[in-house]
């Protein structure tokens, strides 16, 4: 089903043409190719995605119901958040749609309602110090017009952190892949390869999560559904690989083979396993050895259930790896929608950007964050 290549270790910089094996069991002669392949160590192994035959699925299916399909982004959003929505939005309308006056009592209400839905005290703070001067600005007076108010100020906010990812700066672009146990990595990588290959980008995968058992099979799985390439440790052996060694394999790999992009998984850890936080500072060098100014981004994950504790992975991340942009996973299944706009106000000068967002568990429910089509979909 797979092709395997394989070659003595030597230096990383030089590179080999390997060998087509002629008896691959299972060869599929339609979409099984021959590929230059870089030079590595007996680390790792590269495996070409197949999509024909394969019963192999991802843990997270990107499946998808045919309705959703036809949704545009800005509905899915909506439809995602739904929960968010019943949380805060229904509160919000209730508070707002009373025409009673804009007085002390209405803004204390307001303050509890934002931070039950997760949005942290100093975003809430300023939120409502926005609100105050939008109300003495404009001369409110009436509690319904703070709706479109708060609105306007959370777009304000959220703002930041939309920011686009560019990738042409560099060939291949480099892209670390981080964050604790659970948050859905691997499944947004094999997201992020179907989103750039609809750009038409070309996309290798590395599967630098050497610790976690299920998590080669799992990013092959979401190689051969994308029919991309993915450079995996030998499992042949009982002693697990060294991370850095597969990345560094599959960036040489990337640089034969002319690849757009390269998309490097890493095992969870949780930020208090100060042991594992050293080890993920050292893929980081180890990745900036085979590609100097790589990696060109580094991608923390998030799981949204979490709520606050998002934002004390952002801050312990970004101390380690100085993070430069975010994936916040699951918004379709919890009412913690608040969190983005608690990221931003632990961040207020210089939030890093949530590059994208998933709100479903289909291949196409990953897609860059838009803060006034996020904000509209948190309100009734």
């Amino acid at each position: 089903m797979f092709n395997f290549f394989k070659s003595k270790k030597k230096q990383p910089e030089q590179l080999e043409q390997p060998e087509t094996t002629e008896e691959t069991q299972n060869k599929t002669e339609t979409t099984n190719k021959t590929t230059a392949d870089a030079q590595r160590t007996p680390e790792a192994q590269s495996v070409t995605g197949d999509m024909s035959g394969t019963e192999s699925q991802p843990d997270s299916g990107p499946d998808t119901i045919e309705e959703t399909r036809s949704l545009s982004f800005a509905n899915k959003i909506r439809l995602g958040l739904s929960r968010t929505r019943q949380n805060l939005g229904k509160q919000l309308s209730g508070l707002f749609s009373g025409g009673g006056k804009i007085d002390e009592a209405l803004y204390e209400e307001l303050e509890t309602i934002l931070l039950m839905a997760d949005t942290g005290v100093s975003a809430t703070h300023q939120l409502l110090e926005d609100l105050r001067k939008q109300v003495k600005k404009n001369g409110l007076t009436d509690a319904a017009d703070l709706k479109s108010a708060l609105k306007r100020s959370l777009v304000d906010m959220l703002r930041p952190l939309e920011k686009s990812l560019d990738t042409t700066a560099d060939k291949p672009f480099v892209i670390m892949i981080t964050g604790v146990n659970g948050v859905g990595k691997t499944t947004s990588i094999g997201k992020l390869a179907k989103y750039f290959q609809s750009q038409g980008k070309s996309v290798l995968l590395a599967a630098g999560d050497t610790f976690r058992a299920a998590a080669r099979e799992q990013l092959i799985a979401w190689g051969e559904r994308n029919n991309v390439t993915v450079i995996a440790p030998d499992s042949s052996g009982d002693k697990k690989s060294d991370p850095a060694a597969v990345i560094f394999d599959a960036i040489n790999a990337a640089k034969a083979r002319e690849i757009d992009i390269v998309l490097a998984d890493t095992a969870g850890r949780l930020t208090t396993q100060l042991h594992l936080m050293e080890e993920i500072k050292k893929v980081k060098r180890v990745i900036a050895k085979a590609m100097s100014n790589a990696p060109h981004e580094v991608l923390l994950v998030l799981d949204a259930n979490t709520g606050q504790n998002a934002v004390t992975q952002v801050q312990a991340f970004d101390e380690a790896l100085n993070v430069s942009g975010l994936i916040l996973t699951k918004l379709d299944g919890t009412a913690k929608g608040g969190v983005v706009a608690a990221i931003c106000g632990q961040y207020p000068q210089n939030p890093p950007a949530l590059r994208f967002i998933g709100v479903g568990e289909g291949v196409d429910d990953l897609r860059p964050f838009n803060a006034e089509e996020f904000v509209d979909a948190m309100f009734d």
